[in-house]
């Protein structure tokens, strides 16, 4: 991970997206593994409201299940919205919570540009952990990695 900050300074650079990550978390449906997870992409692209919120959502079926990061990606991509600026990403854990693998992957492939800066927090203190996807996933899978901005799902 790159490095290590606070939630006053994420909240100083981008006002309400932690508190939109932790709602998504309130909305989490988890009853199988009791772990709720939140996160919330910040847009500034003018076009509808500046987050767009994802929660875990679990099914019986394991496989079904949906994580709080790929939901926000998805609901993103479905809204038609520009390209995030930030996404958060919350649990109630001792240390910041990281995406699964499959959410890492998701995030590095939309993160065409390397931009996008990701905070991973926990609700039981301060701790922060400000990294890029290309930290989160270092030497990704990618199936033309010279196509890559044409494969850009931000519109």
């Amino acid at each position: 991970m790159k490095a290590n900050t606070t939630r006053a300074t994420v909240e100083q650079a981008y006002p309400g997206l932690i508190a939109a990550a932790e709602a998504a978390m309130a909305r989490a449906h988890a009853p199988h593994s009791h772990f709720r997870v939140g996160a919330a992409l910040q847009f500034d692209d003018g076009r509808g409201d500046r987050f767009v919120p994802g929660c875990n959502v679990e099914s019986d079926v394991y496989g079904l299940t949906i994580c709080a990061e790929r939901n926000a990606v998805f609901a993103a991509v479905a809204q038609g919205r520009g390209h995030p600026s930030a996404i958060a990403v919350i649990a109630d854990t001792d240390e910041p919570v990281a995406p699964c693998g499959a959410c890492r992957q998701w995030l590095h492939e939309c993160d065409v540009e390397r931009r996008l800066h990701v905070f991973l927090l926990t609700r039981r203190s301060d701790a922060v952990r400000e990294c890029g996807t290309g930290d989160l996933l270092p030497e990704a899978f990618a199936l033309d990695a010279d196509e890559r901005a044409a494969r850009n799902p931000w519109r």
